[in-house]
């Protein structure tokens, strides 16, 4: 092993957490070769442009690639011959037709990279993935690789937000490591030894426990919005203000405000696949009953979804056929175009399917969702997408929706009538203004 401020490092993955992990650790000094199959990903890339939208990043991926800290190829054996240190930031998504993780491509980069690592090596897992397949994957490199067990593998998961993956990366929470190697902890500490300086906990564990940090955390925040997504339910009912019910439980140092805002529901690459992922391995492992409750979590969200159609219908008069539905958002959260699990354009297509022509407007997504759902209509600016519109539903928290004007959107609809399926705009300035307002968990 090099001194660790010679040490290079691969990123084997160059999507949203590879890219993301590439280019920081290349603004923190090292030199770094992202490694990608896919050759369209890697000329974008090398071209000096990031394939999706997260805040920070390009001037990060430009300056750095001006600087010669960064790379990328397609070439198992370049980054072999490259890197003291492999890092797998691949996907993990779900299987069709199944709630478990599918892992075909962790286990090609171990696959893809083993048999070129002929001098000692550290490989270490930041995807998210069940517990054991570490285990499985140390015995499978040492196999594969020339060196033999002198090529070690350690996880160390990630917690990178969409929208705040910069910040997550340059300056995370934590960092957690499972190994019992010596030599894999010296290369990770050596990695992040200046967020450790700065007083960031560094935990060393075992391979398995590291593995159930990230799907432990996801599957807790998952139950925490669906909780009081939960409560939006039981207060439509029975007459009460779900908001200042989250603001009151807020101040219970015990519980905390953070994920207690009540809406539509959660979203995105990772939070529905984790758990759904963490409960099939639960029942790998005979502890089923364990997770059953993540079951619920998720009917729930899907509720929010389901609720929100019907409340928009109930506005315009109990149906949408011939109606003009306007749909503010497409991303599954603000700050990103990731539409994957999208409750906005699940919304959306549902009420396209009903009969209503949707027209969508999302700052950064729209890209993206003309290529998912071709059936919906889109428009270039919120007050484009809101022309004759008979009701206008606020699903993705864009601060330009946050800040948009009553007076100025109800010159352009057909009715004055807004669904905030995000509980992101204030009430009363809306009825102020001449309008219906409608939201989750509100009377």
């Amino acid at each position: 092993m090099v001194e660790a401020d010679r040490m290079r490092v691969s990123v084997i993955g160059t999507g949203y957490l590879g890219a993301t992990t590439a280019a920081c650790l290349a603004e923190m000094g090292f030199e770094v070769l992202g490694l990608d199959v896919d050759k369209a990903k890697i000329d974008t890339l090398r071209a000096g442009s990031v394939p999706f939208y997260e805040p920070g990043l390009d001037e990060l991926l430009e300056r750095n690639l001006q600087a010669g800290r960064l790379g990328f190829t397609t070439s198992f054996a370049e980054a072999a011959a490259f890197a003291d240190l492999h890092l797998i930031c691949v996907g993990t998504p779900q299987q069709e037709g199944s709630g478990a993780a599918d892992l075909r491509y962790v286990n090609s980069a171990v696959d893809q990279l083993a048999p070129h690592l002929t001098r000692p090596s550290v490989v270490v897992g930041r995807s998210t993935v069940p517990v054991g397949t570490a285990a499985t994957l140390a015995a499978r490199l040492a196999a594969l690789a020339p060196v033999g067990e002198e090529a070690e593998l350690g996880w160390s998961p990630e917690f990178l937000r969409e929208g705040f993956g910069v910040e997550d990366t340059l300056h995370p929470n934590r960092i957690v490591l499972g190994t019992d190697s010596p030599r894999v902890e010296k290369a990770v500490r050596s990695l992040w030894q200046q967020q450790i300086d700065e007083g960031v906990p560094f935990l060393l564990t075992d391979l398995q426990t590291a593995e159930l940090v990230k799907v432990a955390a996801n599957a807790f925040l998952a139950t925490k919005i669906s909780f009081i997504n939960a409560m939006a339910e039981v207060s439509e009912v029975a007459g009460a203000d779900v908001i200042q019910l989250a603001e009151a439980l807020s101040y219970d140092d015990r519980i905390g405000g953070k994920f207690l805002g009540p809406g539509l529901g959660f979203g995105g690459g990772c939070l529905p696949k984790d758990i759904r992922a963490f409960m099939a391995r639960a029942d790998e492992l005979g502890v089923e009953p364990a997770l059953s409750f993540l079951r619920e979590v998720d009917a729930i969200n899907q509720r929010r979804r389901a609720r929100t159609i019907d409340i928009a219908r109930q506005l315009i008069g109990g149906n949408f056929a011939g109606s003009t539905v306007a749909v503010l958002g497409a991303a599954f959260k603000p700050n990103s175009d990731d539409i994957r699990d999208s409750p906005a354009l699940d919304v959306a297509a549902t009420i396209a399917s009903l009969g209503a022509r949707v027209t969508v407007y999302d700052p950064q997504a729209l890209e993206r969702a003309r290529q998912e759902h071709p059936e919906l209509n889109y428009a270039d600016s919120m007050l484009a997408a809101a022309a004759g519109a008979d009701v206008v539903l606020l699903l993705t928290e864009w601060q330009e929706f946050r800040e948009a004007n009553p007076e100025a959107l109800g010159e352009v609809v057909a009715d004055k009538r807004i669904v905030d399926g995000r509980n992101a705009l204030d009430p009363t300035f809306w009825r102020s203004a001449g309008w219906t307002y409608r939201a989750l968990g509100r009377q």
